[in-house]
């Protein structure tokens, strides 16, 4: 392997551990629930979801673990918007 591709895999794996340097804008991702796959959706801090709890209450089950698993990689409104 090519020396400067080695410090390259080095430098990536530094930087996966320091999630903190990364700021998420926008997103959409299919989210596989217990019942149904879902689609979330994140822009300019505001979260949707495909499901009928989002619709009822405007958060859910699928938006809480998603800012769960991002944390530090989102703003401090889009990591708290419920």
């Amino acid at each position: 392997m090519h020396s400067s591709m080695i410090s390259k895999i080095d430098k990536a794996h530094r930087y996966a551990q320091e999630p903190e340097r990364v700021s998420i804008a926008t997103l959409d991702v299919n989210f596989h629930g217990g019942h149904d796959t879902y689609q979330v959706h994140l822009a300019e801090d505001h979260w949707a979801c495909s499901c009928h709890t989002y619709g009822s209450l405007g958060t859910c089950s699928h938006i809480m673990a998603m800012q769960e698993l991002l944390g530090v990689m989102l703003s401090n409104q889009a990591r708290l918007e419920s």
